[in-house]
C-alpha cells in the first residue's frame, strides 16, 4: 500500500487520519505538488544553467559591440564603394578558401562583411569574416563568424555554452531537457499559487519558510508568461522535439519556403567567364546582383549568397531579424542579372513567421535592446526561484536536514474519470518531448520500487496508510 497527503495550510502536506476519497481539484492538488517539488529539485540545475547562460548571452550582443568597435564600425564618408571592389579588397588580404557570402555595409558608419568558407583553422559550419570600410576598401581585420545572426568568437562562445555547453550534440540534451520541463514546473507553481487562500500569499509580515514561499510564488507568478515563451521557442530548435515540430509544420504545409536557386534560360551555365562557381565574381557579378535586388525592393540589410556551382543562381536575401522583421529572397541568374524567383516573407504561412519572430525574440534580437533586457529580467527570476525552491527545501527539513519529501500516494486520491484522461493526456506529452517523458517515467519507476520497498519492509516514512 502507498500513502496518501493530508491538505493543510502549509504548502507542505503533513500526516492525518485518512479522510474520504477527494474529487476535482481537492484531489489533484497533493499529485501537482509533488510533481512541482521533484521536478523542481531534481531539473533545477539544469534550469540554473540554462538561465545563467542565457543571462550572459542577452548581454553579450552590447557586449560584441564594445569588444569588436574596431572591425564593426568606420568613420563616416562621402561615397561607398562598390561591393565588388570591397570583396576584391577583402579577397587581395585573405585569397584562402572561398567567398560563401557578402553582407554590404547597411549603415553608414557599418563595415561590409566578406565571409569566407573552407579556411584552415575555422570551425566546422563557421566562417571567416572579413571586414572591409566601405568608403575607402580598407580591411579592418578579420573574425570567425557563426550563424545567420553572424556571431563574432565572443557571442559564438556563450552561445554554444548556452545550447550545448561546447559538448556537441550529447550536450544539447540539457538545454532540451530544460525546456521541456520549464513548463511544467511553471504551470503546477501557477496552480498551487492560485488555489492557496489569498491570506497565505503574503510576503509583508512574513518570516522563515513562509516567506520565502512567498517570494517564491510572487516571482513566479509574474514571470510564469516568460518561462512558457522561452519553453515553447527554446523547444522550436531543439535536437528531438524540435525535429517533430519540423516534421508537423511541414506536414500542415507550414514550412519555411525559399527560393529556387536553379539558374533558367538557354544561358544557364554560360555566365562562368568572369569568374568560377563558387566565386564572387560569378556571372554579372555583385554590382549588377546587387542592383537588380534592390530594384524587387530589399533594402539594407541584406546578404549575397554566390552561385554554388555553374547551374545555380545568385541568392539575395534580407537579414534583418529586428521589428519590423525584412526577411524577402529573390533568386538571379548570373548569366545577365535577371531576377528568376521571389519570395517574400509577407507570402510565409502563419506558423513559419511566428517560429520566426519566437526564435528572434527568444535569441534577444527582434526587439533590440528592450528585448535583451526582458531576457537578463527573466533569467535573473528564474535563478532567484531556484535559489528560494532549495531555501524551502532547506526549511522543510526545520533545518536539521535537507528537507522532508512530499508524502507518496497523491495519485490515489485522484477520481479514475480525472486519472485515466490526465495519464492518456501525458503519454501524448511525452511522446511528442521524449525528454519530458523519459525523465518523468524514470522518476515513476524509481519511486514506485522505493514505496515497494518501504511497503516490504513494512515501514513508512510518509503519510498515512491508504485502505
Amino acid at each position: 500500500m502507498t500513502t496518501a497527503p493530508s491538505t493543510t495550510t502549509d504548502e507542505a502536506p503533513q500526516p492525518a487520519a485518512p479522510a474520504p476519497p477527494k474529487n476535482g481539484w481537492a484531489s489533484l492538488r497533493p499529485l501537482i505538488l509533488r510533481l512541482h517539488f521533484y521536478a523542481g529539485v531534481l531539473v533545477a540545475p539544469f534550469l540554473l544553467v540554462a538561465a545563467v547562460t542565457g543571462l550572459l548571452y542577452a548581454g553579450s550582443f552590447q557586449a560584441e559591440k564594445l569588444v569588436y568597435d574596431h572591425e564593426l564600425t568606420v568613420p563616416v564618408g562621402e561615397k561607398k564603394l562598390p561591393i565588388s571592389e570591397q570583396v576584391a579588397a577583402a579577397r587581395k588580404a585573405h585569397p584562402e578558401g572561398t567567398v560563401s557570402a557578402v553582407r554590404p555595409s547597411p549603415e553608414a558608419d557599418a563595415t561590409s562583411r566578406v565571409m569566407l568558407s573552407g579556411v584552415p583553422g575555422v570551425g566546422e559550419g563557421h566562417a571567416l569574416a572579413v571586414f572591409v570600410d566601405p568608403y575607402t576598401a580598407q580591411v579592418r581585420g578579420s573574425l570567425e563568424q557563426y550563424g545567420s545572426t553572424g556571431a563574432l568568437p565572443l557571442r559564438t562562445w556563450i552561445d554554444e555554452f548556452h545550447r550545448d555547453l561546447h559538448l556537441g550534440e550529447p550536450g544539447r540534451l540539457y538545454s532540451e531537457l530544460a525546456a521541456s520541463w520549464l513548463w511544467v514546473i511553471s504551470a503546477g507553481g501557477l496552480a498551487l499559487w492560485f488555489s492557496r487562500r489569498r491570506a497565505l500569499r503574503k510576503v509583508r509580515g512574513t518570516k522563515g519558510r513562509r516567506r520565502t514561499l512567498g517570494l517564491h510564488g510572487t516571482v513566479g507568478v509574474w514571470a510564469a508568461i516568460g518561462f512558457f515563451f522561452l519553453s515553447a521557442t527554446g523547444l522550436t530548435w531543439s535536437a528531438y522535439a524540435g525535429a517533430t515540430i519540423d516534421e508537423l509544420r511541414t506536414s500542415l504545409g507550414q514550412a519555411t519556403p525559399s527560393v529556387s536557386a536553379a539558374a533558367g534560360g538557354e544561358h544557364a551555365g554560360h555566365g562562368s567567364a568572369a569568374g568560377q562557381a563558387g566565386d564572387a565574381a560569378h556571372g554579372v557579378g555583385l554590382d549588377k546582383v546587387l542592383s537588380a535586388a534592390r530594384a524587387e525592393g530589399l533594402g539594407d540589410p541584406v546578404e549575397i549568397v554566390p552561385p554554388a556551382d555553374a547551374s545555380s543562381a545568385y541568392v539575395v536575401k534580407q537579414v534583418q531579424r529586428s521589428w519590423p522583421t525584412r526577411q524577402d529572397t529573390v533568386a538571379i541568374d548570373p548569366a545577365d542579372g535577371r531576377v528568376i524567383d521571389v519570395v517574400r516573407f509577407a507570402d510565409h504561412p502563419v506558423l513559419a513567421k511566428l517560429t520566426r519572430w519566437g526564435i528572434d525574440l527568444h535569441t534577444g534580437v527582434l526587439f533590440g535592446l528592450a528585448n535583451q533586457i526582458a531576457l537578463i529580467l527573466l533569467a535573473a527570476s528564474l535563478i532567484l526561484l531556484i535559489v528560494w525552491g532549495y531555501r524551502m527545501w532547506w526549511q522543510r527539513g526545520r533545518g536539521t536536514s535537507f528537507g522532508r519529501p512530499i508524502p507518496r500516494g497523491a495519485w490515489q486520491q485522484v477520481p479514475p474519470q480525472i486519472l485515466v484522461p490526465l495519464l492518456a493526456g501525458i503519454a501524448v506529452l511525452g511522446y511528442f518531448l521524449p525528454l519530458f517523458g523519459i525523465p518523468l517515467a524514470a522518476f515513476l519507476a524509481v519511486d514506485i520500487l522505493l514505496g515497494e520497498i518501504a511497503h516490504r519492509r513494512g515501514r513508512r516514512s510518509y503519510g498515512t496508510p491508504v485502505a
